[in-house]
This record gives C-alpha cells, sequence and structure tokens, in this order.
C-alpha cells in the first residue's frame, strides 16, 4: 500500500522528534510541518524539499493527501485541535498527556470512536524494547502474580513553569503502568503526597501509591531536586520478578528467579507461618534497540491499516489522565485515597 500523508502540528520540544520519525519510515509521507512561528517550523523541515510549512491548520486539515495528524503542542491545546482533526476525517497522534483534563480525554476519545478514525496517545515508553518485554512478561504468567511494582524517576530537572512533578514526570510512569500490568491487577486508588522545599508554587517531590485489584501495589516516586538521575523499575511476582533500569544500556532488563514463600506451620510449630527464600538464576534478555519513536509511527500506521486499536489507544491515555486528576485530587486532600474506576475502556492488543 502507498505511504499515508501526514502532518505534524508543533515544532517546539517533541516536534523534531516526529518530523525525523515520520520522515524516515516508509509508512509515511510527510507533507507539512504546521507551527505558528513559520520559521521554526521551517528549520525543522529544512532539509526535505517537498514538506509544506503553515502557521494556519486549516490547511493542514483542507489537504486530502493528509490522512493523519501527529499533534505536539501543549497540552491546553490538544483537545482543540484533535477534535479539529478527527472533525476533518484525519487519524490522531497525540503527545501525552491526550488532553489537559479527563472530562476533555472523553470529548476526544467519543469524537473519534464516532468519526470512526484511528486515535492514538503517544506513549513512547510503551514502544521501547524493555516495556515491550516487561509486558510479555507480565501477560504471559511467567512471573506469577503481580505482587507489587516500585518505579522512580528523579533528577536534577527543570522546574516547569505550568505543572507540578507529578504532571511532568508521572505520566512516563503511569503509562507503563497501564500498558504493562495486566486486568487483574489494574490500580484500585491513588494516594499522593507532594512537597515543595524551595517555593517553587508546586510540587517538586512527589509520591503515589497504588493499591492494586489483586492486592499487590504500586509506588512511583518522582522528583525534580535529585542530585543523582534514574530511571529504575521494579516488578515482584508470585514466581520471578524483572529490574528495569533504563540507564543501563548494557543491560536494561533483569530478570531474576527469586521470591518469598509462606506457608503455614503445623499448630504445635513455634511460629503459626514459615516463611523461606527462594533464590535462583538470573537472566538479562537479549533486546534489540530500536527507537521507541520509529515503533510508535509503525504502530498508528499498522492500526490504520487493520482498522484494530493501537497499542496505546485514547482509553489508554484517558486512564491516565484519570490517574494525574486523582494524584492531584488526593494532594489536595493531604493524601487522601481517591478512588480509580476498576473498568478498562478500550483493548490492548
Amino acid at each position: 500500500m502507498p505511504p499515508f500523508g501526514v502532518a505534524v502540528v508543533g515544532a517546539g520540544y517533541w516536534g523534531p522528534n516526529l518530523v525525523r520519525n515520520f520522515a524516515t519510515s516508509p509508512l509515511w509521507r510527510l507533507r507539512w510541518a504546521c507551527d505558528f512561528n513559520t520559521e521554526r517550523a521551517r528549520a525543522i523541515v529544512r532539509h526535505l524539499d517537498d514538506v509544506r510549512v503553515t502557521a494556519d491548520i486549516a490547511d493542514v486539515l483542507s489537504d486530502p493527501d493528509v490522512a493523519a495528524v501527529a499533534i505536539a503542542t501543549p497540552a491546553a491545546t490538544h483537545t482543540e485541535l484533535a477534535l479539529a482533526c478527527v472533525e476533518a476525517g484525519k487519524h490522531v497522534l497525540v503527545e501525552k498527556p491526550l488532553a489537559a483534563t479527563a472530562a476533555d480525554g472523553v470529548k476526544v476519545v467519543e469524537a473519534a470512536a464516532a468519526a470512526g478514525v484511528v486515535l492514538m496517545c503517544d506513549h513512547t515508553y510503551c514502544y521501547t524494547p524493555s516495556v515491550a518485554k516487561i509486558h510479555e512478561l507480565t501477560h504471559g504468567g511467567e512471573l506469577g502474580d503481580i505482587q507489587y511494582v516500585d518505579s522512580v524517576r528523579i533528577n536534577l530537572g527543570l522546574i516547569q513553569p505550568d505543572v507540578d512533578v507529578f504532571w511532568d514526570l508521572a505520566p512516563h510512569d503511569l503509562s507503563i503502568l497501564d500498558f504493562v500490568l495486566p486486568p487483574e491487577a489494574a490500580p484500585l486508588s491513588v494516594a499522593a503526597v507532594g512537597a515543595d522545599p524551595v517555593n517553587a508554587g508546586r510540587s517538586c517531590v512527589g509520591f503515589l501509591a497504588m493499591p492494586l485489584l489483586n492486592g499487590g501495589i504500586a509506588h512511583i516516586h518522582v522528583n525534580w531536586l535529585s542530585p543523582t538521575k534514574i530511571r529504575k523499575t521494579v516488578v515482584g511476582g508470585s514466581r520471578k520478578m524483572i529490574v528495569w533500569d533504563d540507564l543501563e544500556p548494557s543491560q536494561r532488563v533483569s530478570v531474576y528467579d527469586k521470591g518469598v514463600d509462606v506457608v503455614d506451620a503445623p499448630e504445635d510449630a513455634r511460629t503459626r507461618r514459615l516463611v523461606s527464600y527462594r533464590v535462583g538464576d538470573m537472566i538479562a534478555p537479549a533486546l534489540v534497540e530500536t527507537e521507541a519513536l520509529q515503533n510508535v509511527v509503525t504502530e498508528f500506521a499498522d492500526a490504520i491499516r487493520s482498522g484494530r486499536p493501537p497499542r496505546t489507544d485514547g482509553w489508554a491515555g484517558l486512564r491516565v489522565l484519570r490517574m494525574l486528576e486523582a494524584a492531584t485530587r488526593s494532594t489536595e486532600a493531604g493524601g487522601q485515597a481517591i478512588a480509580l474506576t476498576t473498568e478498562r475502556e478500550g483493548s490492548t492488543p
């Protein structure tokens, strides 16, 4: 089949990455770069002679050769732009978060479903070989029951002017959780605590605790004020455990045949329960390093061609938004747990 025509809207931080990956994919033909700053848009496509530049989204939406639009603009503009694209019959890829609020996210998801177009969220980490492998292990049953997830995403980073550390860093971890946790281990609620020790006017350090449907728990630590950069996640299962260190390119994923077994002891024993520790081998799966964003644009095209939901569809984006909003409500309520719906709309292949 011929490549799909695509436009990238937004030439800021993420736009150039989308331009590069669409331009180098045989599944796509990049036709437009759109940004209110046309000089900035022209700069990111200067090496592509056949790509047009505009400051008006109407130029993009009126082009019959544009089948899809990738939106990489500030979150506050996502809803208006996505709805305009859907109304024009274009498939839509939206940079995280899907929208500024869950209510707006619902509007976009329902509009895309009614129009019969593909809506995909650019949850980039879900397209890395490491996270794909973790998904395979958690959904394939090799780990057993998921007992806990412990994730750390900290660095001495830029304090954002418009969002707190939860909305800046936690979407990565929440989208990964949504992708790798099987339905029986879906989060039940969110309890969040944040701190602003430098008087930035918003939380710079934050902790999220989420009980899981199966009795396990997920914990996320995000921090703009750490002297070191850490990107590490531990997934504990009843059979095996995973350590994912995203900053260790030679061994990003390690699978440990380790665990704790607790069994009832005889009535006459000194204790009612016996604890034993299982220590086995560690395996580091061989992962083929590929650029996650190239996998994103490939998935987008495949979903359009096959008519199936993409791996991170609009419902996945909406679930992440609901968790973020619950985190905000929880911090405002002093860490009170905010319940989540356990219904998982949409499907994840």
